[in-house]
């Protein structure tokens, strides 16, 4: 009884062995995810687009498309049965310490990345920043008042920033929701998928293929305002390149793809610091500034540079909880 117990238990807990040699997997997954996308998102095309009753939701429903995709993928193209344990959405023997770790180190990174995108900005002279006297911020305050008729308030700035950052520890976490649906696929699939290739072709090939899958609202508008749906999709591409690196490093080295959907719901939850932060009534070019544009994109780059030199978007070897200031020395690659 005891040798059929382990025939039946050990497979569903051992850990996986290296996902199929095959290209079939990832090219179907990312057919599927653009075709998906668009045919989701084609309810908004045809009622208005940005100003659509539909946007909203459509546009979460759009976020799910690539999970969809890779669960496809997997269990009927690369005829995988343990599915969810591939995508990194369970992970056996994994330590919940180590997890929570990775997912606290997730959140103060791509909080951080979100945040110093601004002064770099400013100094560079494409970011209207107002750090001292929160003038966008005080009159997005005010703007809310007036809709319910109350009126200004007199808050000190400390107290506005640390109302801020509450409101995005918030929001990352019920962002986590949707952003799963995304993180499934990206990290949880195709990443692995292309590291054969070699670590910096892999962090190109899948932040390009993540850049595109954006273009059904990046056409209409969505995320770059005024600007051609060539240079939104272009601008795009860098920023989900170098944060999509940022997000498989800590997908890659907690084995799961919980925390990096933290990270990813927390860059959602942070970008309204691009507005906030800025000046009142100032019009921010977010091609030039903030996380999505080029300026925002030089610490984070600089950051994925050094996790490529120490080699650490490898898979990590199973081990013990992971302190919240990240992996030790001795976490090198696998």
């Amino acid at each position: 009884m005891n040798a059929s117990v382990r025939a039946t238990v050990t497979p569903r807990h051992a850990p996986l062995g290296p996902p199929p040699a095959g290209w079939s997997g990832p090219v179907v997954f990312t057919a599927l995810a653009m075709a998906l996308a668009w045919l989701v998102a084609l309810p908004v095309h045809l009622t208005g687009g940005l100003t659509s009753p539909w946007f909203v939701p459509v546009s979460l429903l759009v976020m799910v498309t690539p999970g969809v995709a890779a669960l496809v993928a997997v269990r009927f193209v690369d005829r995988e049965r343990r599915v969810w344990t591939r995508l990194g959405a369970v992970t056996p023997g994994g330590s919940p310490a180590r997890i929570l770790g990775w997912a606290a180190v997730a959140l103060g990174v791509c909080v951080a990345m979100v945040l110093v995108a601004l002064p770099v900005g400013a100094l560079l002279g494409v970011y209207p920043a107002d750090f001292t006297g929160l003038s966008g911020l005080r009159a997005v305050v005010d703007e809310q008042l007036e809709v319910v008729g109350a009126p200004p308030l007199e808050v000190p700035v400390a107290a506005l920033l640390v109302g801020q950052l509450v409101n995005v520890v918030i929001g990352a976490v019920i962002n986590t929701v949707p952003a799963v649906g995304e993180e499934l696929d990206w990290r949880g699939y195709l990443f692995p998928r292309l590291l054969r290739l070699g670590t910096v072709p892999a962090i190109v090939v899948s932040g390009v293929v993540w850049g595109l899958w954006h273009a059904p609202l990046l056409v209409l508008g969505y995320n770059y305002p005024g600007t051609s749906p060539a240079v939104a999709i272009a601008a795009m591409c860098g920023m989900t390149t170098v944060m999509g690196a940022i997000l498989a490093w800590v997908r890659m080295r907690s084995n799961s793809v919980w925390p990096a959907a933290l990270g990813h719901g927390a860059v959602n939850a942070a970008a309204g610091f691009t507005f906030v932060l800025a000046e009142a009534g100032s019009t921010v070019d977010t091609t030039q500034a903030s996380i999505l544009g080029w300026s925002g994109w030089i610490v984070p780059t600089a950051v994925v540079v050094v996790l490529v030199v120490r080699q650490r978007l490898r898979p990590a070897p199973p081990a013990g909880p992971v302190p919240p200031g990240g992996p030790g020395p001795s976490a090198g690659a696998a």
